[in-house]
């Protein structure tokens, strides 16, 4: 009697609990969704570039002698003209002197053959003297003459060697470190240059893209082109410039087009040598349908994503991508403005599930998808 009514006791709690888990069902799955919008959407050609500076110069001695001074520190901004190098200037100046003493005796004794060479001039009218003396008179005084020239010039060149004995900067910019001290001995063109300088504003940045984007360059060029640039994927600060060349030939070898980009560089962002994640922008799609492209997945069927509908469940809905920029993708067909896409927990997911909209991704950012 005792164990009937214990069987009885323990059937309707049994029944009890059967009945409660076949009653909730498949728990829903957590997702966080975006909504798919209109917006304006650059189109953008990504590439990879180098910075460079507008001009190098690689500053050297254009006189031999000993450098006595210098007047920049490694890393200065120097402006066009600005001296740089001083080398020891006596001997250049005692050439000058020198240069200038022997023109003023050859000066003084070609004015007294002048004088010789027109006196007789008058005298072989005369019949004073021979035509032969008056032509040796003539010769005289003309070598004289040539003779001033050359000293002439001679003092031109030891005025010459004087100047350079000043190293000047040829262009602004940046100079980098000091190859040469003070107290070291010069050579004129010796290879090895005293300092690099770098003119880095503006700057330029080289980069390739592929042959085939050059109809539309070609097409858009007409209008300033921006390119913007920043030194990693991952960074969404950019510094813009403009396209400002184009090579007049594609690279047989690679397949590229090699093109240049111009930026301001007020703020010394770029540095000559540094890599850069490069985008050149063409022209911006006024209203085009884009998702995150976190919601975007490929499966054995193609491209696809997943929709929530308005009962709560997900469907996987095909679509045709037209193209990437930046955190967004460009849909052509397949989705509609306004629907909700799923952005993390597509993997959770199959067409139908039950989901739980856990929060609403902001489209403009990357973020971390569970896919």
């Amino acid at each position: 009697m005792k164990l009937a009514i214990l069987v009885a006791a323990l059937v309707p709690s049994t029944l009890l609990g059967c009945s409660h888990k076949g009653g909730g069902g498949s728990p829903r799955v957590p997702v966080t969704v975006a909504h798919a919008e209109r917006r304006a959407v650059p189109f953008e050609i990504p590439a990879t570039g180098t910075a460079e500076p507008v001009q190098t110069v690689s500053v050297q001695a254009q006189v031999t002698g000993v450098l006595t001074h210098v007047t920049f520190h490694e890393g200065d901004d120097v402006t066009a003209g600005q001296v740089l190098f001083e080398i020891d200037p006596r001997p250049f100046q005692a050439a000058l002197d020198q240069a200038k003493a022997v023109l003023a005796r050859d000066q003084a004794q070609q004015q007294a053959a002048e004088l010789d060479a027109q006196r007789y001039a008058k005298l072989v009218k005369q019949d004073y003297v021979t035509e032969s003396d008056y032509d040796a008179k003539r010769a005289a005084a003309d070598a004289l003459h040539a003779t001033v020239r050359a000293d002439s010039a001679a003092v031109a060149n030891a005025a010459l060697n004087l100047e350079w004995a000043t190293i000047r900067a040829p262009i602004a910019g940046r100079t980098g470190r000091l190859l040469v001290r003070e107290g070291n001995l010069v050579r004129a063109n010796n290879p090895d240059p005293l300092v690099i300088i770098n003119q880095i504003h503006p700057i330029l940045v080289r980069f390739a893209v592929p042959e085939g984007n050059l109809a539309g360059i070609q097409r858009y060029r007409r209008n300033r082109l921006p390119v913007l640039v920043s030194p990693s994927k991952s960074d969404t600060v950019f510094t813009e410039g403009a396209l400002s060349f184009v090579d007049n030939s594609v690279d047989t070898t690679t397949g590229t087009v090699l093109l240049k980009a111009e930026f301001p560089n007020r703020d010394n962002a770029l540095w000559p040598g540094e890599f850069l994640n490069v985008r050149l922008q063409l022209y911006v799609e006024d209203s085009a349908v884009v998702v995150p492209s976190q919601a975007v997945m490929n499966g054995q069927q193609g491209t696809y994503l997943f929709v929530v509908n308005q009962d709560g469940t997900a469907r996987s809905q095909s679509v045709t991508v037209e193209r990437t920029a930046g955190v967004y993708t460009v849909i052509a067909q397949g989705v509609r403005a306004g629907d909700d896409v799923v952005t993390d927990g597509q993997l959770r997911l199959v067409s139908g599930a039950a989901v739980e909209v856990k929060g609403v991704a902001d489209a403009a950012r990357e973020l971390g998808g569970d896919k």
